[in-house]
């Protein structure tokens, strides 16, 4: 079985759930507390890779981060905008669990079970 990694906010309710569901299924994922420990540009441009998404597709756009740090302008590049959310990561969606090969965003908790098919 794959290892499985998920970006967390133990603040957060479905981050919570979706790491209470892994574990139900007997996976006990890597935690990183992404909000201290973000993950490397590199990393995460990976795992946009594989949930096939774009960074404002994973953004939580009224966090007052968002505003406040200029995520909201529509002339960033990619690269500009993964560089402002790993500097302000509250903005970044959560939880994410990802395998090697395959990624998605818990919410709702039970999309986490695409990745044990």
């Amino acid at each position: 079985m794959s290892r499985f990694t998920i970006l967390h906010n133990p603040r957060c309710s479905k981050s919570r759930e979706t790491l209470r569901l892994l574990r139900e299924k007997d996976i006990e994922p890597e935690v990183i507390e992404y909000l201290s420990a973000p993950p490397s540009k590199k990393q995460f441009a990976k795992i946009l890779d594989m949930l096939d998404m774009k960074p404002r597709q994973v953004m939580r756009t009224r966090e007052a981060e968002y505003r406040e740090h200029g995520l909201d302008n529509s002339g960033l590049s990619d690269s500009q905008l993964i560089e402002l959310m790993l500097a302000h990561p509250k903005v970044i969606e959560r939880p994410i669990v990802f395998t090697d090969q395959k990624a998605v965003i818990g919410r709702p908790p039970e999309n986490v079970l695409e990745l044990l098919a």
